[in-house]
């Protein structure tokens, strides 16, 4: 069976749910040609986390190997450890997993409230906000600005390369974006090696110092170390962005659920990780096979690619009861948002901090909060579910 449809048209950007259940009802691994390089679309959820716990099936840079028109930032790519296999993959993982682990995250956990606050003091008189602007993107790009070790007055920059560099990694990038991000990726570099120096002669406690440690043989080059500053910056906005602005708008839209949520305060971790479940994030992630492989009755040959679509594994019927319905008590709740195997996301806990802490706060400080506009739209990305905005109005 053949299946045309847009990943482009307004329709699947809106709600991109029931495209992902016409696949699956046709085989959970669907080979199509969706995107540009043809390949297999898997919406199944046992058969996307098989995928993603198999090292045979690679990641890669989402420039093509021939690129030399954005030479620039298909070698900042090449560095990030987003796009690197093992044993490479490892060793930079193991390096900058220092400041994410849970104990971490917890450690950041003054700083976030008060940027939570601080941001909402700012708007708290005005009765009304947009989300995404006034809220959850500085309150992203603060907290790891912060944990790099970018200075305050260096921040905005930080928050404006981010919004373009997301594109270049998204498979609906235009010329017009990697022609953009080609050119901050020399900025951001250049910034982060002048960073790098000050740190090598002044160690803080922050990230690129801690970075630049490490023993003499799994030490990380300047390269490496200014290109996960760039991963950073870019993860960092937009998976705590998107989670914080997709979780209010899942609570707005269920108002019962919203109630029962400010009745009972501490549903904060289920209803985070329902938000997790119901609009993941990220809705793709993207393998390579190094070889035949056979998984579920189809062969996957070696050098095709496959596209994992997280949104549809995490609504698949065959794990989740009622998987489209949005339930903040939903236990247990193994959705695959932050991926799982090697790759899996090293800011998980952090994003979780954020985001439980942003709506709980919002929450109780805003009484009344409700959608400004019946109409919302997201950003043109197939890879993220990213709203364009989100205005609401409070008491």
């Amino acid at each position: 069976m053949t299946i045309a449809f847009s990943t482009a048209s307004s329709a699947f950007l809106k709600d991109p749910y029931p495209f992902y259940e016409t696949l699956r009802a046709v085989h959970p691994i669907y080979k199509g040609s969706f995107l540009k390089y043809p390949g297999w679309y898997v919406t199944g959820y046992e058969e996307t986390a098989a995928i993603l716990k198999d090292a045979r099936f690679k990641v890669r840079t989402p420039l093509p190997e021939t690129s030399i028109k954005y030479q620039d930032l298909k070698h900042v790519q090449n560095q990030m450890m987003l796009f690197q296999n093992q044993p490479d993959h490892r060793r930079l993982r193991t390096l900058a997993s220092g400041a994410f682990t849970p104990r971490m995250a917890e450690s950041y956990r003054l700083y976030i409230d008060e940027t939570v606050h601080h941001l909402l003091d700012q708007v708290q008189g005005e009765k009304k906000m947009e989300v995404i602007s006034d809220f959850a993107f500085p309150l992203a790009s603060y907290v790891i600005a912060n944990i790099i070790g970018v200075p305050a007055e260096d921040r905005e920059q930080l928050k404006e390369w981010a919004s373009i560099l997301i594109q270049t990694i998204d498979f609906t990038r235009s010329r017009k974006a990697l022609t953009e991000g080609n050119h901050i990726s020399v900025q951001a570099m250049a910034y982060f090696r002048e960073l790098i120096q000050r740190r090598k002669r002044h160690p803080q406690q922050d990230m690129v110092s801690m970075l630049l440690k490490g023993k003499e043989k799994d030490k990380l080059t300047e390269e490496e170390v200014a290109s996960t500053c760039v991963l950073l910056a870019i993860a960092g906005h937009e998976t705590t962005v998107n989670l914080i602005s997709n979780s209010v708008l899942c609570l707005l839209q269920h108002p019962q659920q919203l109630l029962k949520l400010k009745e009972n305060p501490d549903l904060i971790d289920t209803a985070v990780e329902e938000c997790l479940r119901y609009e993941s994030p990220t809705q793709m992630t993207a393998r390579v096979a190094s070889e035949d492989i056979d998984i579920s009755g189809v062969t996957i040959r070696k050098g095709e690619q496959v596209y994992l679509l997280l949104g549809a594994a995490n609504r698949d019927p065959n794990i989740f009861m009622q998987a489209d319905v949005f339930d903040i008590t939903r236990s247990p709740n193994p959705h695959l948002s932050f991926g799982q195997g090697h790759h899996v996301c090293l800011g998980s806990s952090l994003a979780r901090l954020e985001a439980q802490i942003a709506i709980h706060t919002l929450l109780q400080r805003m009484p009344g909060l409700k959608l400004a506009d019946s109409e919302w739209r997201y950003r043109p990305l197939f890879g993220f579910r990213a709203l364009e905005e989100l205005p609401v109005t409070f008491e």
